[in-house]
């Protein structure tokens, strides 16, 4: 039996795969695992140790479909979608196309006019997010970091200011580094989550302020598939510098400007994080830091 639509035009089908635990493996993937014309996989090994463990069998062609071939896998799929076959993307874990390849393939298919669907599944992000205790009412997916340090600042501190929670992959070797940027750039004491190993054996979620977390992470070797999860920048309550009564609240700011540039930071970028962060008009702040350093 083919996997091919009725009406004899092909499709391609981006197919959510279990993040951890096989068993999370829908009916419908099961399905057209056996009965898709192809299946392009981002890892073909770990894809037929998955359909081992489902106890299925693809009767279609598989083919590797990763970061560096996509581009020119795109052309090949295409083929197949428009001779009427169903080509199924699969990554190694979630959703394809989320951090995973799958973009080029829905950018082919849909402008030749072939139809593209989705067979919906587990989610490490949306995982993450609901285990993380943190407000689910309004987030936002920020993929993996820059894996530098100067960039990975820059991002986070651009991020600053942001309301919703935040979603995060990370590498296990950086995610120390990585929850020691977030707490310069967003605060040590905004609450955030680290899950690692997912609906897996040794699933775990540690939950805390950033500054808590750089300490677990840097006491301790962190291991497995990391998701990331930060809450939104508070209510702002905006300081007005030329309140003479505002003085303790300015002096706070200031210091945390100096602690910045004392970290290494341009007094310029501290000023712009800190006025990120808290509303305070921004030329007024860095008056005020010039000021106390004279």
């Amino acid at each position: 039996m083919s996997g091919s639509v009725a009406d004899g035009r092909g499709r391609l089908v981006l197919a959510a795969t279990p993040i951890g635990d096989p068993e999370d493996a829908s009916v419908r993937l099961s399905r057209l695992i056996e009965t898709a014309d192809l299946i392009a996989a981002e890892d073909t090994r770990r894809f037929r140790r998955l359909a081992a463990a489902l106890g299925i069998a693809p009767q279609g062609r598989v083919i590797s479909n990763h970061e560096h071939n996509e581009d020119y896998r795109s052309t090949a799929l295409l083929e197949v979608v428009a001779g009427g076959g169903t080509v199924l993307v699969v990554s190694d874990a979630g959703m394809p196309g989320v951090s995973d390849p799958g973009l080029k393939a829905v950018q082919a298919v849909v402008e030749a006019g072939f139809p593209v669907t989705a067979l919906p599944g587990p989610s490490a992000a949306l995982t993450a997010l609901a285990l993380s205790g943190l407000p689910t009412d309004r987030f936002c997916f920020e993929g993996f970091p820059p894996r530098t340090n100067g960039k990975r600042s820059t991002a986070f501190r651009g991020l600053s200011a942001e309301p919703r929670t935040m979603i995060f992959f990370e590498s296990p070797r950086r995610t120390a580094d990585t929850l020691a940027s977030m707490a310069e750039a967003f605060g040590g004491e905004r609450q955030a989550a680290v899950c690692r190993e997912l609906t897996k054996t040794y699933e775990e979620v540690k939950r805390g302020s950033l500054a808590e977390l750089v300490e677990w992470a840097s006491a301790s070797e962190v291991l497995g598939e990391i998701s990331i999860v930060v809450g939104g920048a508070p209510e702002r309550v905006p300081v007005d510098l030329s309140d003479p009564t505002a003085t303790d609240d300015v002096a706070a700011l200031v210091a945390r400007v100096q602690q910045r540039v004392d970290a290494g930071e341009r007094l310029k970028e501290a000023v712009a994080a800190v006025s990120a962060q808290s509303g305070v008009n921004k030329r007024g702040l860095y008056d005020a830091a010039v000021r106390a350093r004279n």
